[in-house]
């Protein structure tokens, strides 16, 4: 038996996860990140910090595994999309790295939409311009901090620059490059033109080498087998994308199916072997399997907000809790299943790290009175982050078919009542895949093709996804449903005009 390692990155964790060549999750271990917010709109990370919290997940996952490290066959990465990780020539962090709930960039974003860059832009990418993405944000950095750029030698997402401590080879990948605005979707390519319509044609030097998720870009070196326990030599795969990730550990791989992913950021998405160019979503980029596209509707407005809410709100039934050795999730899904939907007519507009909404909405709630209490407004939450994704269900059923079934991974797939509002408020069945960590495991399933383990991504899929449930909408919850959701956009865009008085 072999294993592979998968190592993902998100937006508040490192993960490590060994498995086995059938999938089954042998160890994980995760490491909270340390986000700095120098200014309001402002996320970033030590990159040096988050070099070593990766180094010691990998180290620790294979010591707690008890697994010789000598049968590990491959290693490949997930992360974050988006955002902002550049070195210098010496190898070290050019500036901190930049996490994908940043929003410094928005006013360079406005400007290209008022200048038309976004449709020249758009002929060549087939996406709109987010305030996240690395060309903003490098067109920030170009205006606020040229010295920074000067420096830099290397752009690279997350995963790509841990793939470089690891083996000290600098590659970009496809499925992060397509969905940043970075690559030319016709050609394949990185594309000068399309970094001068940024005014960023200094920097088209300092994009590394594009691979495919699948691909060998170089090897564990001596020094970084000495930190992490992972064989010197053994193959290291470039990885992808996580909403990638985890839509191929959710088995998807063919256009009937489509996926959502509740974490940090609403991912919602489905695969074509052409891209849509009509104008109705916003993201379309290549899938981890050659020859498709990922079309993708997201934002930073899902599960990351109920975390703000255990924080902030919840904090004194969090600490009694702990010290009682439970869990706060088991109490947060018992009190959204005390009030029924008709019930409560609170509306919670889930915008606190972003939104798919204005560039500058907040977060809010709606419709408080003093009858209201935690339970209300924790049901808001759940409620507001369901109607979040299923706006954005709405923009991507414009150009398909509706699916038999949606696949749903991230923290919420983990809560039955979270996944009964989800099936009710879109009236289709979800799917909920093994619960396991399935950003790392579609990385793994990538270094089990760079290792020679799977032939391909479908041989891979047969080896390792499994569905464990599969809840049904409630036929008699529709037009409740439909009421909120309407009461939800009603808000939304009665709030418009006010969120230019909200710059900070």
């Amino acid at each position: 038996m072999k294993y592979l390692m998968g190592i993902d990155n998100g937006g508040t964790f490192s993960k490590a996860a060994l498995f086995d060549e059938e999938g089954n999750q042998v160890e994980v271990v995760s490491v909270p990140t340390i986000t700095i917010t120098p200014k309001p709109g402002f996320t970033e990370r030590d990159m040096n910090e988050l070099w070593e919290v990766n180094a010691s997940a990998i180290r620790q996952v294979i010591e707690k595994s008890e697994i010789n490290p000598k049968e590990i066959a491959g290693v490949s990465f997930s992360g974050h999309g988006k955002g902002l990780y550049m070195i210098d020539s010496e190898g070290k962090p050019s500036y901190n790295g930049i996490l994908s709930t940043d929003a410094r960039a928005w006013e360079q974003v406005e400007k290209w939409y008022q200048d038309g860059t976004n449709k020249k832009v758009y002929e060549k990418t087939f996406q709109e311009i987010l305030a996240v993405q690395p060309v903003s944000l490098l067109a920030w950095f170009k205006e606020n901090k040229p010295e920074i750029l000067e420096k830099t030698k290397y752009i690279f997402a997350v995963k790509d620059y841990i793939r470089y401590m690891l083996t000290g080879e600098a590659y970009s990948e496809y499925t992060d490059c397509s969905g940043s605005n970075m690559v030319n979707l016709k050609s394949k390519q990185h594309d000068k033109e399309l970094m001068k319509l940024f005014g960023l044609e200094e920097c088209y030097d300092k994009l590394p080498p594009l691979r495919y998720s699948s691909d060998v870009c170089g090897h564990i070196t001596e020094s970084a087998s000495k930190k992490t326990l992972l064989p010197e030599g053994i193959p290291v795969a470039a990885g992808m994308f996580d909403v990638n990730a985890c839509g191929i550990a959710s088995g998807l791989s063919d256009e009937n199916q489509m996926c959502m992913i509740a974490g940090t950021w609403s991912i919602n998405e489905f695969i074509k072997k052409e891209p849509v160019t009509n104008g109705t979503v916003d993201l379309n980029s290549f899938f981890c399997i050659p020859g498709y596209y990922l079309v993708e509707e997201s934002s930073p407005t899902s599960a990351g907000n109920m975390e703000w809410f255990i924080r902030n709100i919840m904090s004194f039934e969090q600490k009694e809790i702990k010290a009682e050795g439970g869990s706060i999730y088991d109490l947060t899904n018992e009190w959204a299943a005390s009030i029924e939907p008709q019930d409560c007519n609170v509306i919670f507009l889930p915008f606190l790290n972003g939104s798919n909404e204005s560039p500058l909405a907040k977060g809010t709630f709606v419709g408080l009175t003093a009858f209201h209490n935690k339970k209300y407004m924790l049901r808001a939450v759940y409620e507001g982050i369901v109607f979040s994704h299923v706006t954005h269900v709405k923009k991507l059923l414009k150009n398909r078919e509706k699916p038999k079934s949606i696949c749903l991974s991230g923290g919420a797939a983990n809560s039955d009542v979270w996944v009964q509002i989800f099936a009710d408020a879109l009236q289709i069945p979800i799917d909920v895949i093994e619960d396991k960590e399935l950003g790392a495991q579609g990385a793994a399933m990538a270094a089990g093709i760079a290792a020679g383990i799977y032939k391909d991504y479908q041989e891979a899929i047969k080896h390792t996804v499994s569905i464990t449930k599969t809840i049904e909408p409630r036929p008699e919850y529709k037009t409740v449903y439909e009421e909120k959701y309407a009461t939800y956009r009603a808000v939304v865009e009665g709030l418009n005009c006010a969120w230019s008085h909200f710059k900070n």
